[in-house]
């Protein structure tokens, strides 16, 4: 797959800055510059990682390519009518986020070169590819697909506070059912007993919360999803008010007041989604860039909102933090 004025030879015309400054670019017809789709919840600190990670590979939005997004805000119902209208756009490459996107558009083309971003699903169980390394068809991205995650958060958590017995779990029903089931699974060793606190909207989280709270549990469990992400912050307050302490794999979430988080770099995976919507363009078949897994995973702690929940965080712990906020 080629494209007119992809980045190495939009770089090569330029003959020098001094010769052609990249206003000149901007001054092609913009029918000719490939066109990136990209299908968002909201636009937030990942989506910003998206953007950089297409400008560290070359590309500048209304220069030499055009960026396309949608972001449905919640709204579930928009995303099939705007995968069907980034299909019709001819989109060179579309992003999609989360299981929701991803379904819609690869409903909606089999053709297009498909980049994902998910963090609930199996990719090779939800039938999207034949394999991690292979994933064949117009499809490839970055899935976090690591359920026994949540039972090192749990162990985090017991760590943090030995006396925990029972643990309420926060997920969304919608697309994370898989990911509670591991969860689960992952958690039996640690003894701890889990209760499934399921939503479906926001207006779901504050009645959960006060739910768990009367049921007297001793931590929360944060699952992932759009959903849980866009309301991080109403999650660790109502958990902080309600004297539960928490653990979510969304490092953002101490940082507005949560306990503590382990997970990966979000950032770091949609910077690196940029990464692929460049080798694509430059000829890749997204059949053939395997399925990548985060790696690297960080520890952050809150110890003003421990303190504030009356915790002593182990020196232990603590020493292993990647970060700690006080």
């Amino acid at each position: 797959m080629r494209f007119l004025y992809k980045r190495r030879e939009f770089i090569a015309t330029l003959g020098g800055a001094a010769a052609w400054p990249l206003a000149a670019a901007a001054q092609q017809p913009a029918r000719h510059l490939p066109r990136i789709g990209s299908i968002q919840n909201f636009r937030n600190e990942n989506f910003e990682a998206f953007i950089q990670g297409l400008r560290e590979a070359g590309y500048v939005d209304r220069q030499n390519i055009l960026l396309e997004t949608r972001f449905y805000g919640g709204v579930l119902d928009r995303i099939d009518e705007f995968a069907r209208e980034l299909v019709a756009l001819k989109c060179s490459v579309i992003l999609a986020t989360a299981p929701y996107a991803i379904r819609a558009v690869m409903s909606a083309t089999s053709t297009i070169p498909i980049v994902g971003i998910d963090l609930e699903s199996d990719p090779v169980a939800s039938g999207w590819v034949q394999s991690l390394a292979r994933p064949g068809g117009n499809f490839t991205g970055f899935f976090l697909d690591i359920p026994e995650l949540g039972g090192k958060q749990l162990e985090l958590l017991k760590e943090a506070m030995p006396m925990i017995v029972r643990a309420a779990v926060l997920w969304d029903a919608t697309i994370g059912t898989v990911q509670f089931r591991g969860t689960e699974t992952a958690a039996r060793p640690s003894g701890v007993t889990l209760e499934s606190f399921p939503i479906r909207s926001v207006e779901d989280i504050k009645d959960t919360i006060d739910r768990a709270a009367r049921e007297q549990l001793h931590g929360l469990v944060v699952l992932t999803s759009p959903l849980i992400f866009n309301q991080r912050s109403q999650i660790a307050d109502l958990a902080l008010k309600s004297r539960l302490p928490t653990i979510s794999i969304f490092s953002s979430f101490p940082k507005v007041g949560g306990l503590m988080a382990y997970g990966p770099s979000l950032a770091s995976m949609f910077k690196q989604a940029g990464s692929y919507v460049d080798r694509i363009l430059l000829g890749a078949n997204p059949g053939e860039l395997p399925i990548q897994r985060p790696s690297k995973f960080e520890l952050v702690i809150n110890l003003k909102t421990a303190k504030a929940l009356g915790l002593t965080i182990p020196e232990t712990l603590l020493v292993r933090a990647d970060e700690v906020i006080e």
